[in-house]
């Protein structure tokens, strides 16, 4: 379906679920450079209080790398869900790694296409080729073929981006889980997101009756739409919590 409308005010008795990448901060082409607007870390903090700790950051990112661009007093939720830190926790200091060979399968078929690159995520690996799009067909036939018989691993297709990842590193489920956590339970889901793996936790939050609202253009499950980072700050920023 196509979003067109504005989202209704975020409303006190919302779990807010927030992608990081195109949601809070717009992307970039080196994802190292990304980061919260000014005053973006201290109005996530009114937010959180405002909802009884209920506002989660749900992103692809390694939960360390998602840990060191947000504030650490809400709750985080890194590599699609696989890694989750309560408000005040700090992540293990060494990520799940990806099994076997992988990463060096993968750098060996990016070799192969000057303009792309490999960012290494712990268990996902993103490969990007914003700087290359025409490689997107070929890249994704290689990195399918090789992930083919690794059991429990699958490609998912992003913007400018592919990320071997595992089946169970999924925002759906983990919007789903999150729920079941105080202080999430018993409140309505709201997601915010831009991206393909964002649709799986909007469909989640939608099946549990609550809102989704998405980012940017395209085609989405979510029935409201806001322009772009800038228009969801606007809107978080409208809200009377």
């Amino acid at each position: 379906m196509t979003a067109e409308r504005s989202p209704p005010p975020l409303d006190a008795r919302a779990a807010l679920f927030l992608d990081f990448d195109g949601t809070l901060a717009p992307i970039q082409n080196d994802p190292d450079t990304v980061s919260l607007p000014d005053g973006g870390a201290d109005r996530l903090l009114k937010l959180s209080q405002a909802l009884d700790g209920a506002l989660v950051a749900v992103s692809g990112r390694d939960i360390r790398d998602l840990s060191a661009r947000l504030p650490v007093d809400i709750w985080r939720a890194g590599g699609h869900g696989l890694e989750i830190c309560a408000p005040g926790e700090v992540p293990l200091p060494l990520p799940i790694q990806a099994p076997g060979t992988l990463l060096a399968d993968i750098e060996d078929i990016v070799a192969d296409f000057p303009g792309t690159r490999v960012e290494s995520k712990g268990p996902v690996i993103a490969v990007h080729y914003r700087g290359a799009p025409e490689s997107e067909g070929s890249l994704l036939d290689a990195l399918n073929e090789l992930v083919e018989n690794l059991e429990g691993y699958a490609i998912q297709q992003g913007k400018m981006v592919l990320e071997a990842k595992p089946a169970r590193a999924h925002k759906g489920r983990a919007l789903e889980h999150i729920m079941t956590l105080d202080p999430f339970l018993s409140r309505v889901p709201v997601m915010i997101g831009d991206d393909t793996t964002d649709e799986d936790a909007m469909a989640s939050a939608l099946r549990a009756g609550g809102l989704a609202i998405k980012v940017g253009a395209g085609e989405t499950v979510a029935p409201y739409r806001l322009a772009d980072p800038d228009a969801v700050w606007a809107w978080l920023g409208a809200s009377s919590l």
